[in-house]
């Protein structure tokens, strides 16, 4: 039965678990080792045959290497969901036995799924729109369907692990999986759920994203030196680099994860989201939806601006974004901004789309748990009008409590979520 609300909303919602398959690597280990050394995940593209990459001004873009989804599920499954579910359920299988969460004890209509995704099936629609033009449109899979919509990732992990409590799937492109993180946490606070698998994922890399994106001239074209593609919030960024993978974080209500003795990992705080209203793909030029997300997720979380130790940015190497969100932080936080640590993740992953606020949260968690804060790598040649502190290149070692995580996508969707170092 669900609490009253007014007791629910006083419910503390902890991250026990993660897992994470990423372009620098298939677990949160190796991603978090790659994140710290710096190490960039951009490579030339093999999802994509190189005589008809080669044929487009991209060859780019951050893949999940070694990847085999019969490592995590049987082979008969695999068959059955695209490669954006197959992603999600190994990064699910990965948090559940992180958290040491055993299903069998569990009420499974108490442990819901949500998770972000920006396009769905991107790969099987092209493969499938190739089948009709050369076969004929009776010889399309019949699970064709099934596996493209967005909302089948989650699905799947609910199929996968037997799991009959709330689920949803939040599609507000590159806000999608902070978003689903925070829609998450609420859902445990109004008492739907006591355990939430959350994240997001993505796997768009084909001809058909490839076209897409490279005719809105939105992507790098760096191609003659990969790992230098992606460098937010420097005077030479030429776009973002297109990325695939997936997080899944677990979520619980604080009493139910002292009560199995979980491990907890951070707190989740605070979270807001809202929408610019200014322009289909465009930020505001001056932040302001952007600085308005950030101040609602720090009153929603109850941190003063000052309180703030670290910011995971969106920070996507494209010129506008990485302007207008600098001018947003300077908004929120005034002189602090200045004494802020500001990193960009997408520097060394390049840009998953709906995946990448979740291997970001990641990324915060970590940061949290180890106190290193990640570099910004490739930050070569300062923007002026990119003037704060982006932990440029180089790992940095710093106490760090409190830390808020940036993602603003297509259609003016933002969302910002703020971690704490978990504390009685």
């Amino acid at each position: 039965m669900a609490m009253r609300r007014e007791q629910a909303e006083d419910r503390r919602v902890v991250i026990t678990g993660m897992g994470a398959l990423t372009p620098l690597g298939n677990s949160v280990q190796d991603f978090w080792r790659g994140c710290t050394a710096g190490r960039s995940g951009i490579d030339y593209l093999t999802l994509i045959p190189p005589e008809v990459y080669t044929s487009y001004p991209v060859h780019i873009a951050g893949e999940v290497r070694g990847f085999e989804p019969t490592d995590y599920m049987d082979r008969r499954e695999a068959r059955r969901m695209a490669r954006f579910s197959q992603l999600a359920v190994a990064a699910a299988r990965q948090a559940i036995e992180d958290a040491r969460l055993d299903l069998g004890r569990e009420d499974s209509t108490r442990v819901g799924v949500l998770l972000g995704n920006g396009i769905g099936g991107f790969p099987t629609i092209e493969e499938g729109v190739r089948t009709i033009l050369s076969k004929g449109g009776l010889r399309l899979d019949p699970l064709f369907l099934p596996k493209i919509l967005p909302n089948m990732a989650a699905a799947q992990i609910s199929l996968t692990f037997g799991l009959k409590g709330y689920n949803n799937t939040v599609i507000t492109a590159c806000a999608a999986s902070t978003q689903a993180l925070g829609d998450a946490r609420d859902a445990i606070r109004l008492g739907r759920a006591d355990v939430m698998l959350a994240g997001g994922t993505e796997a768009g890399i084909c001809e058909l994203g490839l076209c897409g994106f490279a005719v809105m001239r939105a992507l790098s074209t760096r191609n003659d030196s990969p790992q230098k593609a992606s460098r937010p919030f420097d005077a030479h960024r030429d776009g973002l680099v297109a990325a695939e993978g997936s997080a899944v974080l677990v979520l619980e209500s604080l009493e139910h994860a002292q009560a199995r003795a979980a491990p907890i990992l951070a707190e989740l705080a605070g979270y807001a989201a809202c929408n610019d209203a200014h322009h289909l793909v465009a930020p505001c030029p001056d932040g302001e939806g952007a600085a308005r997300t950030m101040r609602w997720a720090l009153e929603d979380a109850s941190v003063q601006p000052q309180e703030v130790d670290y910011i995971n940015a969106h920070g996507t190497s494209t010129p506008l974004n990485d302007v207008a969100e600098t001018l947003a932080i300077k908004s929120v936080f005034g002189e602090h901004a200045y004494r802020l640590a500001i990193s960009s993740t997408k520097s060394m992953i390049g840009h998953a789309m709906g995946a990448s606020g979740a291997m970001e949260s990641v990324a915060c968690v970590m940061t949290l748990q180890t106190g290193i804060i990640h570099p910004t790598i490739n930050h070569e040649y300062p923007d002026p009008e990119c003037d704060l502190d982006y932990v440029p290149n180089v790992a940095r070692q710093a106490d760090v409590r409190t830390v808020l995580k940036n993602s603003f996508g297509f259609g003016g969707q933002n969302a910002c979520l703020v971690f704490k170092r978990f504390e009685e």
